[in-house]
C-alpha cells in the first residue's frame, strides 16, 4: 500500500519549507513520491514554490478549491484515485492552513483508497517564533490541526542560546494542552515524546526517520467547523511591479497597519522583468524575499483576519484584484 503523510499547520507555519526538506529526504533514502497540494484557494502558490523539486522520484499534483467544501472533497478523492496506480511509494498531503483534518480520514476510510492508501506520519508544523495572542478561531484551528499529529515539528526557532529550546517547546506545549482541554480533548503533549524542535538546518537521518515514522493519534474534541462566514479571507493582487527596495517597504508597511486587518502571511511572486522575479513570503516576525529566474505568475497573496481590502489594494496601485 502507498503511504499517505499529512503535513499540516496554521497559515504561515512554515509547511511548504519544511516539505521542500522532508522531500529530498525521502528521495535519497530511494522513494519515488508525490506532493499533492490540496488548498481550498482558486490559485495555489505553494506548489510552484515546490516545483524545483520535480524529477524522476517527485511529482506534484494540486487539487483547487473556489467552490464550496464537498466539491472540493468530491476533487481530492478523484485526484488520489487517479493517483493510485502510477507506482508511487509515499504522498505527502500539504492542505490549506484552514483545513479540517477528519476530511483526510474520511477519505482515505472510501473504497477504493481504503485499499489502495495507508496512513503514515501526521506532522503539525508549529510556528515558534509568534508570541502574538490567537483569536479564539485560530486557537481552535491550532488545536485541531495538531490533536491527531505524531510529532509536533517547530519552525521559526530563535533563541540560540538554547540549543534544545526547550522554552519554545514547553510554552508551544502549555498552549496546546490548554487548548486540548478547552476543546474537550483527551490528548496531552508532551515535549520529551511528542516534539521535534530545532534548526532544520541541522535536522540528522534520524530526525527524518522520526518524523517518516510518527505514525498519528486518534483524537477527538468539541467541533467547531468554519462557516462560508468565517473571518479567514485570501486575498489576490495581480500585475503589480516595482523594484525589490520598494515592495520590501510596501509589505513592511502593510504588515505593520492596523486598519488592513489582522494579516497572517503574504506570499506570492512579483516580476522585476521578462526575466527577473522575487518570490516573496511574508509574516510579521519574518520578510524573505528571494530572486529566481523560473517565470511564473504574477501575483501576491493576503492572507488574515477581518482583512479591508481597499485598504490593501492602496499599497498596490494599478494590481488586478481578486
Amino acid at each position: 500500500m502507498i503511504k499517505i503523510d499529512l503535513i499540516t499547520g496554521f497559515l504561515g507555519s512554515g509547511k511548504t519549507s519544511f516539505i521542500k526538506k522532508y522531500a529530498r529526504y525521502l528521495m535519497d533514502q530511494g522513494e519515488r513520491i508525490c506532493i499533492l497540494e490540496n488548498d481550498y484557494g482558486a490559485i495555489n502558490i505553494d506548489m510552484v514554490m515546490l516545483n524545483d523539486l520535480l524529477g524522476p522520484n517527485c511529482e506534484l499534483e494540486m487539487v483547487v478549491g473556489g467552490d464550496g467544501h464537498e466539491a472540493h472533497q468530491r476533487r481530492f478523492r478523484t485526484k488520489l484515485i487517479s493517483m493510485g496506480m502510477l507506482g508511487y511509494t509515499r504522498v505527502i498531503i500539504e492542505p490549506s492552513g484552514i483545513y479540517d483534518i477528519d476530511e483526510f480520514f474520511d477519505t482515505l476510510c472510501e473504497s477504493p483508497l481504503d485499499r489502495w492508501y495507508e496512513t503514515g506520519s501526521v506532522i503539525s508544523i508549529v510556528d515558534g517564533g509568534s508570541s502574538k495572542e490567537l483569536s479564539p478561531e485560530a486557537e481552535y484551528l491550532l488545536m485541531s490541526e495538531s490533536a491527531c499529529a505524531g510529532k509536533l515539528v517547530i519552525s521559526k526557532l530563535r533563541d540560540t542560546t538554547d540549543p534544545s529550546n526547550v522554552q519554545f517547546s514547553e510554552r508551544i506545549v502549555t498552549r496546546l494542552n490548554e487548548a486540548m482541554e478547552k476543546y474537550n480533548c483527551r490528548r496531552r503533549f508532551s515535549t520529551e515524546t511528542d516534539v521535534i524542535a530545532k534548526d532544520w538546518e541541522t535536522f540528522t537521518d534520524q530526525d527524518f526517520e522520526s518524523v517518516r515514522n510518527a505514525g498519528f493519534v486518534h483524537a477527538s474534541h468539541v467541533k467547531l467547523p468554519l462557516s462560508d462566514n468565517s473571518d479567514f479571507q485570501s486575498l489576490f493582487y495581480f500585475g503589480f511591479r516595482t523594484d525589490e527596495a520598494d515592495i520590501r517597504d510596501r509589505i513592511s508597511k502593510l504588515l505593520e497597519d492596523p486598519d488592513a486587518g489582522n494579516i497572517i502571511r503574504i506570499k506570492g511572486f512579483m516580476a522585476l522583468s521578462d526575466s527577473e522575479f522575487l518570490e516573496i513570503n511574508a509574516t510579521k516576525e519574518d520578510l524573505s524575499i528571494s530572486s529566481m529566474s523560473k517565470q511564473t505568475e504574477d501575483v501576491l497573496i493576503i492572507i488574515g483576519e477581518k482583512l479591508d481590502k481597499n485598504r490593501i489594494a492602496g499599497f498596490f496601485p494599478g494590481a488586478i484584484t481578486v
